[in-house]
């Protein structure tokens, strides 16, 4: 479920076999199926979560083309949520088969890949809003369309894309 190891070059790894229906997902473990599941580093990162509003901002900003969710390489990718105000926090999700509980940590930092597979400028762009990263808090299946988020704190749908800088010291 990862196509970008090392260094980033071209050609662009194949992406068709990654597109998911569903994901399934186990508390403390990840995601099944993903070759980081399971791995003690990975605990608190084992689903990242983005806004697609994050990428469309970085689209207009570059003027480019709107730009194919999967290649940004997050595990969950959502519309209207302030997913940056996550981090810290934790969250639920539901499909409709039951709540998936996340906690929200450190922000998923974009690689250099994303200036190959989506666009130059496209690392830098995604500083700040490239996501958060999560841990698995319980079991249960995540899929593609609509979905409740349930968060302890507001959320902004008008915040979806806005980057969330570092202080400077």
């Amino acid at each position: 479920m990862h196509r970008y190891g090392g260094r980033p070059q071209r050609p662009v790894p194949d992406q068709a076999g990654d597109r998911r229906a569903e994901i399934e997902v186990r508390a403390g473990h990840g995601v099944v199926g993903d070759r980081y599941a399971g791995r003690t580093a990975h605990r608190g990162a084992q689903l990242t979560v983005l806004a697609v509003e994050a990428l469309e901002a970085l689209a207009d900003e570059l003027g480019t083309d709107r730009f194919d969710p999967l290649l940004a390489r997050r595990t969950v990718v959502l519309r209207g949520a302030e997913v940056e105000a996550l981090r810290g926090q934790e969250f639920a999700l539901d499909c409709g088969e039951g709540e998936v509980r996340l906690r929200g940590g450190r922000p998923a930092h974009p690689c250099a890949w994303m200036d190959v597979v989506l666009a130059p400028g496209a690392h830098n762009g995604l500083r700040g809003r490239g996501g958060v990263r999560c841990a698995a808090l319980s079991d249960g299946v995540l899929r593609v369309g609509p979905a409740v988020l349930t968060a302890p704190v507001p959320l902004d749908p008008a915040r979806a894309g806005a980057a969330v800088l570092r202080a400077r010291s």
